[in-house]
């Protein structure tokens, strides 16, 4: 059999185009359409600057490389890649466009430069003189100078100016938008109480130009933005000399002398001055140099100011608490009886962090380890453990300095928590450390006794708002061990450290283990199927791009295995004529971030079920530590079953996944199923019945 599979950076535009469809989804409230615009803008310059940027180096490597890791020629995932982004900048500029038009209708109205009231005039130069004007510093540009250092997230207007009695001649400039250190929205005064105006921070400034360049007199100005993205990799070297922090700091100051990978402006910008940017950032043809509408770095509209009144949040879109800990009773002795499966955002956070804070104050507790990837900005996790610390606890943070974008602000965690007492371990060489684990060790009646937590995605209280995820409260004496064996290995990594992670029992392990395993369960699927009986997969994941679990799926399609899958993002396997059962491949894209990872095997019906931390991703199953908990309470198994069902089921905002990628919307004529809102109604349920 022929093998296929689509390329994973052109399935990963097709993922962000669905975040696009949410945008131009009149169903959806209008602040949250917004939204999914600034989250499809911050995506797609993540990818830019990493993606891109990989397949840009990948060019010199040998073919049998590109190969293996790209499916077709990075060149001509390029110009794919090019085509794809300027239709879906088309299609961005109605979406805004339309939406606009419906703000009016809310009579909220973005003020430029050119339509403002007196009073708001007033009112804008005050604010820039007192604000704005200290955080500003404009460069002339001239042929004969040096570009100056342009920062990879900034955003900057493009100023040509003239006088009006020079025929011919303009002078440029340009200057950086300090939204770093101003917001970039701003409230302006309006006559009518219902009436919102916002006016953006690039807006303030060309508004400003006259006073900002007024020792040179000219009186002719035109402000036009543009941004640059970089590739954001970073070259850790193999200097022996130099300890792991050290050579994160190394990499992050080499990261601005990273080579420009996208250059976007505003299609309206002076020719000669566009000319001139595109000339000193030494792009050529065959850069990515995409003219778009005037508002570039729409990411901040993830944030932008709640000015619509009428919008009412449904009660579907509110958290609870899980029915286990409605009657105060403390977290600890809760899942010293039973495990407890929480599932965000649909139940509250705060046993996770009761759990630590309880810790904390318990004098028989000895010592609490934990793995920490991106953490909330003031996070309540972390404070819990440096309290757990200030009472004598031993405390164990695995800080993964190497999570993409967020490597400067675990840096300064490891500077805060360091003096604290606290242990900061920070991985294994060429390892991300991926794997969600907590386990907290007590001493009381001459026994040991640990618990703790697993989960699917970061120890995050802000992002557990929005990101749909499982985390396993448990004392498991299985599951426990396992975790601190993981822990173990980072304490104190040897080169042979794979052969301790396999004997793990109760945990996947990655690397190398969980693949190991997750082969065996298919095979065992394949051997059901073969003989006639019932064999069926259900695989949840944010991206699915490892060409041999893709082959072995393949395999298992081939010979009528029923697989069905729930893919956010990338997906690369597609569905072959060869095929006895065709492979059911949905992706949804709603409110919330699905970013929970679960495999089910049906196992002659003992239904083997895992909640993982890992994607199907070569990445995460070869070069991370990863972990996957089996779910072995029937109740909370079924649980976990019966959501990925309403998933499957979802026929308002799935997706189908097949080879065109043409994120056709599931329609039928079976009952209504939004899997988001089913599910908190599905949870929710179990509150009342307690």
């Amino acid at each position: 059999m022929s093998l296929h599979f689509n390329p994973r950076d052109i399935t990963w535009l097709a993922f962000n185009e669905r975040v696009l469809q949410e945008a131009m989804d009149e169903k959806v409230p209008l602040h949250l359409r917004i939204r999914f615009l600034g989250i499809f803008s911050n995506n797609l310059d993540e990818f830019f600057r990493v993606r891109v940027a990989g397949l840009k180096r990948a060019m010199d490597f040998k073919e049998k490389v590109i190969a293996e890791s790209f499916y077709q020629p990075p060149s001509k995932i390029l110009q794919r890649i090019n085509e794809i982004v300027m239709r879906q900048q088309l299609n961005f500029d109605k979406t805004w466009k339309k939406i606009q038009e419906e703000m009016a209708d809310h009579k909220v109205f973005i003020k430029n430069s050119k339509n403002l009231t007196a009073p708001q005039k007033e009112f804008v130069r005050k604010y820039f003189d007192e604000v704005v004007e200290s955080n500003v510093i404009p460069i002339l540009l001239h042929e004969n100078t040096p570009m100056p250092y342009l920062r990879d997230k900034s955003l900057y207007l493009g100023v040509a100016m003239r006088k009006k009695d020079w025929q011919y001649s303009s002078n440029y400039a340009i200057i950086e938008i300090p939204s770093r250190f101003v917001g970039r929205f701003l409230l302006l005064p309006t006559e009518d109480p219902e009436e919102k105006n916002v006016m953006l921070l690039e807006d303030i400034i060309t508004f400003n130009l006259p006073h900002i360049f007024s020792y040179f007199g000219y009186d002719e100005f035109a402000a036009n933005a543009f941004k640059v993205t970089k590739d954001a990799e970073l070259d850790l070297d193999n200097d022996i000399r130099t300890n792991f922090a050290e050579k994160i700091e190394k990499g992050l100051k080499n990261r601005r002398k990273g080579k420009p990978t996208r250059f976007v402006f505003d299609k309206d910008m002076d020719k000669a001055l566009l000319e001139l940017l595109i000339r000193k950032l030494n792009l050529t043809k065959k850069d990515s140099i995409i003219p778009g509408g005037k508002i570039h770095n729409f990411k901040h509209f993830m944030d932008f100011p709640d000015v619509f009144e009428t919008y009412a949040r449904p009660v579907e879109r509110t958290s609870f608490t899980h029915q286990a800990f409605e009657h105060g009773e403390r977290v600890t002795d809760v899942i010293m009886k039973e495990d407890v499966l929480l599932t965000f955002p649909y139940h509250k956070y705060n046993p996770v962090i009761d759990l630590l804070r309880e810790a904390a104050m318990d004098p028989d507790v000895k010592s609490i380890q934990i793995t920490a990837y991106r953490m909330a900005s003031n996070s309540k996790i972390i404070n819990a453990l440096i309290y757990a610390a200030r009472n004598g606890k031993e405390v164990t943070i695995m800080l993964e300095l190497q999570a993409r974008f967020d490597e400067e602000s675990n840096l300064e965690w490891k500077d805060m928590l360091e003096p604290e007492g606290i242990t900061v371990l920070v991985g294994l060489p060429n390892k991300k450390v991926h794997a969600k684990l907590c386990v907290i060790k007590k001493r009381a009646h001459n026994k040991t006794i640990q618990y703790g937590f697993v989960s699917t995605g970061n120890f995050n209280e802000k992002t557990a708002r929005i990101y749909g995820d499982h985390l396993l409260l448990t004392s498991d004496r299985g599951i426990m061990a396992d975790i601190n064996k993981v822990f173990n290995v980072l304490k104190k990594p040897k080169d042979d450290y794979i052969p301790v992670l396999k004997t793990c029992k109760n945990l996947l392990v990655c690397p190398q283990f969980m693949r190991e395993k997750i082969v065996h369960h298919i095979d065992k699927e394949i051997e059901e199927a073969k003989a006639g009986r019932k064999a069926e997969i259900i695989v949840k994941a944010n991206s699915l791009s490892d060409r041999l679990l893709i082959e072995k799926l393949y395999d298992a399609a081939t010979v009528g295995v029923t697989i069905r899958l729930i893919v956010r993002g990338i997906y690369c396997a597609v569905n072959q004529k060869e095929f006895k059962e065709k492979i059911k491949a949905i992706s949804i894209v709603d409110e919330y971030l699905e970013h929970a990872r679960v495999m089910y095997f049906y196992n002659k019906g003992a239904e083997d079920l895992y909640i993982s931390s890992a994607d199907w991703m070569t990445r995460n199953l070869d070069y991370r530590i990863e972990a996957a908990a089996k779910i072995t309470d029937k109740n909370l198994k079924k649980e976990v079953k019966d959501i990925l069902d309403i998933q499957l089921r979802d026929n308002v905002k799935a997706r189908i996944l097949d080879k065109k990628l043409s994120n056709e919307y599931i329609r039928n004529d079976k009952k209504e199923c939004r899997s988001q809102i089913e599910t908190y109604k599905y949870l929710k349920a179990k509150t009342s019945k307690k």
